[in-house]
C-alpha cells in the first residue's frame, strides 16, 4: 500500500486521496437526495462541482491523510473521512462515509470501512473509531457491524435534520 496515494486496491474498488481531477465526478456521485439524507448539514443537496471543489481543497490540506475516495471502475462510488478528536479523547476518531446508489449493495462501503479502518489503526496514534448513525438509517447499522463495529448505545434525539429528530445509535471499533 502506498501511505498517501492509494490506501488499498481490491478486487473490485480501489480506496484513495482525493484529487483535483475528482471534481466532476465527485459531484455527480454525491448529487443525488439519498446520500445526504443521513449526513450532517455540512454535506449538502444538491451538492456541485463547487462544492466538490472546496471539499478536495480541505481534504487535500489535512495531514496525515484524513478523508478517502472510494473508487469502482474508474469512477467516483464514494467516501470515508475522519474527524480526529482531542484533549482526553485524542486517541478516537469519528468516521463518516457515503455511496453513491448505483454501488450500494454490493458490500463494497463494508469491505472498505475494514481495510481503511485497518490502515487507521497501523499508521495513526488511533485506539478506537466510532460511528454515530441516525436509528432510522438501518442499512449503515448493518454494514458497521459486517465491517466489525460493535453498538455501545443509543442516544436520543441526537440528531435534527429535515426538521426532525432522529435518535443516534452508537457503533466502536476499538483497536486490539
Amino acid at each position: 500500500m502506498n501511505d498517501e496515494n492509494i490506501i488499498c486496491s481490491c478486487a473490485g474498488f480501489t480506496v484513495r486521496r482525493w484529487r483535483g481531477a475528482d471534481v466532476p465526478q465527485l459531484a455527480a456521485a454525491a448529487n443525488d437526495e439519498t446520500v445526504g439524507a443521513y449526513l450532517r448539514d455540512s454535506f449538502p443537496y444538491p451538492y456541485g462541482e463547487d462544492d466538490a471543489r472546496r471539499f478536495i481543497a480541505v481534504a487535500a490540506m489535512r495531514r496525515p491523510l484524513w478523508d478517502f475516495a472510494i473508487e469502482i471502475d474508474g469512477r467516483i462510488a464514494g467516501g470515508i473521512g475522519f474527524v480526529p478528536q482531542s484533549d482526553v479523547e485524542r486517541f478516537g476518531v469519528e468516521v463518516g462515509y457515503w455511496l453513491a446508489p448505483e454501488f450500494r449493495g454490493r458490500g463494497v462501503m463494508c469491505e472498505a470501512m475494514k481495510l481503511v479502518a485497518e490502515y487507521m489503526f497501523a499508521r495513526r496514534d488511533v485506539v478506537r473509531i466510532f460511528a454515530n448513525v441516525m436509528a432510522r438509517n438501518v442499512a449503515s447499522q448493518r454494514m458497521l457491524v459486517r465491517a466489525g463495529f460493535r453498538r455501545v448505545g443509543v442516544m436520543q434525539r441526537m440528531f435534527f435534520k429535515n426538521g426532525c429528530f432522529d435518535d443516534g445509535v452508537c457503533y466502536e471499533l476499538v483497536r486490539e
